[in-house]
This record gives C-alpha cells, structure tokens and sequence, in this order.
C-alpha cells in the first residue's frame, strides 16, 4: 500500500522550492533526499560541503552552496528549513528572519509532511543510533516491508542516508539533540513513535546539556509519546535508562543484553551469546528460546546489541526474526563505521566516526579482538562540540588503551591542553597542528601490517583518504 496520504504536496500537485541550511549534516542532507523524493525542487547551503554526504545530494540534483551567504537563498525559495548548527547572528538566518521567510526545523517538518500514516520506528541513544536504524532498515527492506528511513549516514547497503519508502513503516534515526535555534527541544520528540529502541544513555553534548540528568529528562519526554500498543526496546544493561522508565512509563518495555557465562537464557526478553569473541558471530535467545546464529562482518559487542536491539524492533511489528536472521550475513553497514577504504604496502586504514570515548573504546574493543597482536595506530580529531570543550578529556586517554600509537589532531583552536591526554596515553603519542602534519607524523610512524583508524565526525580534512595516496605514492 502506498501512504501518499502522508504528502499532500504529492497529492495536489503542489512542488514547493525549498532551502536547506546546514543541509550537509547528516540529518539535514536525509531530509533534503526525502524532500527531493517527494518532488520538490531542492537547493541548500553549509559551512563545509564534503562526501560522502554531498556527493548524494549532488547525485540526486540538489545545488549545494558553501557557506551560509544570503545570495545562496533563491528570492522565490518557498521555504527554508533550518538545521540545529545554525544560530542567531548567522548571516543566513538573519536574512531569513529579516525578509519575513518561512521557516521550520528538519524535525518539524520530517513530522509534519513524512511521518503521518505511518508506523513509525525510532532509534534512541547516545551510541549506536545510526547502526541500528540501518540494521533495522535493512531487516525490514529484507522481510518485504520496503520501510521508509531516515539514517544519520550513507548506509552501504541503500546507497543513500533516506528514502521515502512505500511500506507502512519508517525508521528514523531519533536524536537527543537540540532542534532549532528557536525549538530547543530534543529532535525525537517530534516524531510520536510505535515502537521506540532506547539504546544505552550517556553524558555528551556539552553545549546543550549540563549533566546527565537534564539527557533524562529529553528521554523521557520520548517515552511519554510512545503509545500504549507499542513497544519500548530498552537495553537492560543500562542503568541510566532503568532511571528515566522510573520516572514513569506507559508502553510493554523489552529488555535485551548479553548473556554472559553464568547468566540464564531467558534474563533478558532479547539475548545473545557470543559465538566469537570478536562479536562477528552471536546466538539470539527470545524469552529463553534460541531462534538462530548471526554470522556477519560486522566487529564489537556494541554491533551485537544493536543488533539484537534491531531485531527485536522488527519482532515489535510483526516480522518474525528467526525469519530475517540469515540476511544479516549479507548487511555492509554505514559508511565511516569501521569503514575499510583502502590497503597499501600491509598497512590497512579505517575510517570511522567514534566522537566519543565510549564509542572510540567499544570500536577499538572490536578491531582489537579480530586483528589480535598486529599494531594500532589511532589518528583522532576532537571535533564534536563535546570534545571540543573538554567534556571527555578525562576519559579519552583510557578510551584508547588498546591503540599501540596515537596521533592526536589539536587544532590551535582547541579550548583544552590535548598534552595532558597524551601523557596519560598507554602508547605512543604525540600531538599536531594540522592535517598535514597529522600525515607525516603517521608515515612516520607506520609499519608494515598496522592497522590505522582515524576517528572523526568531521570531514578531517580528507585526511584518511590523503594518507592512502601517500603511502600508495
């Protein structure tokens, strides 16, 4: 069944021009392609214009301008939609403002002209956000559902971030961050879902959120929307989410975990047991009941809970997941999560997108457990705006126990002294300006057989890709 019902403008005939600022994100350039899907003619801006993200958008016709210059906004755009790293002082947004231009969030208007009529699938927590809803996705576009989504990154196995979808369900990914400079609220609150994945909750986004408790609170504000004949999948290992279901809850919760030695089938409603320690095989259990194996190339204990998390979403509307298990075999992730981009003379280079030192540990847990002994050489930007003030500092150095070396960018502009990180350091380590000195420091420090993953959620400068030209020149 088709859900046109949902887009009026496709029903009327109506196509609308709009501008998207700060369309490069990866939520914004996900509601650009559902815009441009749906019909309209598409036009955006951003500060910084890189792949992978603009190569889609440019893929699908969409004229992206760099940098957020009123002259970029065509005079008959019929709306704008603004994206959160936009503020008030903002050249673009002061002209919008000025001139009497309408305007909305990407969340507002993903809500308002995408999400009615559908069965809405949501993907909540500090970590693992964008793997799980590609999963989820991918299970669901398995079992014949053709889901709509909308992914915080390229997923490997679509080739674009959204898709409209004809199926009843869409899945998307639901962050806690703030909306828009004039809606603070966090994003997931809009999109009123039936079945909602609360995944692990941590302390990040340091310039919005000034402790921990202040996170719960947006969470629970996502529970409280979630309906009474929906489902809360809900990782049973965290105690910060056991605290926001305390403070009130209105919908059946499913607990999933791992079953570690000692622990019984059935102490989760969701489990799994690991097959290999790397992660890369894993036994699911449903109430004590073993439904089957996941064998993927998927690294880490992180990727089987989202995993398991993902299939017991599917589970929640109606898709039997012993059903949809094997597939899993054949699911190739997001681009930038451990992403392989290349191989010269031994040497393998990673892209990744770990921000944050539960995410940066946890990828490195992963990689370690399948490469064994052979060296690690982490290469790392501090560039979300946690790292950048400093909120991480005192756990970053532990986070990266298990690299044998350690090239850490610290911009001149960085608020916080990165040498204190680095004398904490287990390996090797040293500090650098810039990008190009971050990739002679890695020629240098290289050997034949390492592994070297560099970890940003930026662009860095295109320098994963420049270190593999070097070392192939």
């Amino acid at each position: 069944m088709q859900y046109d019902a949902a887009f009026p403008a496709r029903q009327s005939g109506t196509i609308l021009k709009l501008h998207i600022l700060g369309i490069c994100g990866t939520f914004m350039g996900g509601v650009a392609a559902l815009a441009r899907e749906h019909g309209h003619v598409v036009e955006g801006s951003d500060q910084s214009v890189y792949s992978p993200m603009s190569t889609q958008l440019e893929q699908l016709g969409i004229a992206l301008s760099q940098g957020y210059q009123p002259g970029h906004i065509s005079a008959d755009c019929d709306g704008i939609v603004v994206g959160n790293a936009l503020s008030r002082g903002n050249p673009a947004v002061e002209h919008v403002l000025d001139h009497g231009m309408k305007y909305t969030s990407g969340a507002q208007w993903l809500a308002e002209h995408v999400l009615p009529g559908r069965d809405t699938l949501a993907v909540a927590g500090t970590h693992g956000k964008t793997t799980t809803t590609t999963i989820l996705s991918f299970l669901l576009d398995r079992a014949g559902r053709d889901p709509g989504f909308l992914i915080g990154g390229v997923a490997e196995d679509f080739g674009v971030s959204a898709r409209v979808g004809s199926g009843r369900e869409f899945v998307v990914e639901a962050d806690e961050y703030d909306t828009a400079f004039f809606d603070k609220r966090s994003k997931f609150v809009h999109y009123r879902p039936l079945v909602a994945i609360l995944n692990n909750l941590e302390y990040d986004h340091a310039d919005i959120f000034p402790d921990v408790a202040a996170i719960q609170r947006q969470f629970h504000h996502l529970v409280r929307t979630v309906p009474g004949r929906g489902r809360l999948i809900v990782n049973g290992e965290d105690a910060r989410l056991d605290e926001v279901l305390a403070m009130g809850c209105w919908t059946p919760v499913e607990r999933f975990g791992l079953l570690r030695e000692g622990m019984a089938d059935d102490a989760f409603h969701w489990g799994a047991r690991l097959i290999e320690a790397d992660g890369s095989a894993f036994a699911v259990y449903r109430a004590g009941q073993r439904l089957g194996e996941v064998r993927w190339p998927m690294l880490g204990l992180h990727n089987v809970l989202n995993g398991l998390a993902a299939l017991a979403a599917c589970n929640a509307v109606g898709v039997e997941p012993a059903g949809v298990i094997p597939a899993l075999a054949e699911f190739r992730s997001v681009k930038r999560r451990l992403e392989v981009i290349g191989t010269a003379r031994g040497i393998t280079i990673y892209d990744d997108f770990a921000h944050h030192p539960t995410a940066i540990r946890t990828t490195l847990d992963g990689l370690r457990a399948k490469v064994g002994g052979a060296r690690i050489v982490v290469a790392m930007e501090p560039r979300s705006n946690s790292m950048r003030l400093g909120a991480h500092a005192d756990a970053l150095a532990p986070s990266l126990d298990i690299a044998d070396a350690v090239v850490f960018l610290h911009r001149p502009e960085l608020a916080w002294d990165a040498g204190k990180v680095i004398a904490a350091v287990r390996g090797d380590a040293r500090t650098v300006p810039d990008a190009d000195a971050l990739i002679a420091a890695l020629l240098d420090t290289v050997r034949d057989g390492d592994h070297v993953v560099f970890m940003s959620n930026g662009g860095f400068d295109g320098a994963p890709r420049r270190f593999l030209a070097a070392l192939n020149g």
